[in-house]
């Protein structure tokens, strides 16, 4: 069985993504729904910074610790 590669949401990134950030937009989604950005190391700051900006951000995690139940 061959394991997916999880890439980097970062526009034009094609690394391998290593953190998962879960963030949520309050006025879109329901308290507890949790959608998923993929960062690989050199794009975590960024992305992670972006969505703080905006109040979206709920955790950063490895990508290991992603479930079925996110995203």
């Amino acid at each position: 069985m061959t394991e997916e590669v999880l890439r980097c949401s970062a526009k034009g990134c094609g690394a391998e993504a290593a953190h998962a950030l879960l963030w949520n937009n309050p006025r879109l989604h329901t308290t507890g729904r949790r959608k998923v950005w993929l960062a690989c190391d050199a794009h975590r700051e960024h992305l992670s910074r972006f969505l703080a900006d905006r109040s979206f951000l709920r955790d950063v995690v490895g990508v290991g610790e992603l479930d079925e139940s996110h995203g």
